[in-house]
């Protein structure tokens, strides 16, 4: 096995996530990625994703692996190449040839999601598709400051979309941060060790609840507790969350 470590970005606006979703027809980036590998082997090319993004949902720093046994490019060649053939709003940041062992999902260490809002009475047509408005103005302190019951490890079952089949809800997050960029745009940022189905997307919706007076920040360590879902806030949209960074 020759095991490639694939690092991509790219805008998920027009793709059904990251997964392949055989037989439906939906477009997603695997699906896309596995395409252009195949043209360069000649052969079959199943990859494995760090994250499985959400339709709608971008990535600055995905990591894919995949076995590239038999290849005669030389890893530092399969960017440029894989470049050439990804449509544009898809493209290869790195390549390298890892030990047989590493696995893009079960070796990660820690990732990074950050969820932007744009903040502003006047939508922008310019970050629409990379954020999600909220019209009425947020308070960014009161936001922050219910982020922090959140750093630590808990049981994040009030934070996992319904019906999810993951038996184990207890995630660690390293660190969760909530700052503003210019008048208009927020940032909510958060670096763990996992994360649950939809978990960013209703944490973020809970701190806009927050944000908008409609909770308390100390509200958060009681929803917790209830390891139920309908006790957090809604989930927010797709297009203002990305993935950032994985560590391994």
């Amino acid at each position: 096995m020759r095991n490639i470590k694939l690092t991509i970005a790219y805008d998920g606006t027009n793709y059904h996530g990251f997964q392949e979703q055989r037989g439906t027809g939906l477009v997603t980036i695997q699906e896309v990625l596995e395409k252009c590998l195949r043209r360069l082997a000649g052969r079959e090319i199943r990859v494995t994703g760090a994250g499985r993004t959400d339709a709608g949902v971008h990535a600055r720093g995905q990591v894919v692996n995949f076995d590239a046994a038999g290849w005669n490019i030389p890893a530092e060649r399969i960017v440029l190449a894989l470049n050439g053939m990804l449509p544009r709003d898809i493209a290869a940041l790195e390549a390298e040839e890892v030990g047989p062992e590493f696995h893009a999902r079960y070796s990660a260490l820690a990732k990074t999601y950050r969820y932007t809002i744009y903040n502003s009475r006047i939508p922008s047509p310019f970050w629409r598709l990379y954020s999600h408005f909220v019209p009425r103005p947020l308070d960014v302190q009161a936001m922050a400051g219910a982020a922090q019951w959140l750093v630590g490890t808990h049981d994040f079952a009030s934070f996992q979309a319904a019906g999810s089949p993951v038996k184990h809800t207890v995630r660690t997050l390293f660190s969760v941060d909530v700052c503003r960029e210019g008048k208009e745009v927020i940032h909510l940022i958060f670096r763990g060790n996992g994360f649950l189905y939809n978990m960013v997307r209703i944490m973020v919706g809970t701190l806009i609840e927050v944000g908008l007076g409609k909770r308390d920040p100390d509200d958060i360590p009681a929803i917790l507790a209830a390891r139920n879902r309908t006790r957090a806030g809604p989930t927010a949209p797709p297009e203002g969350l990305c993935l950032e960074r994985v560590e391994y």
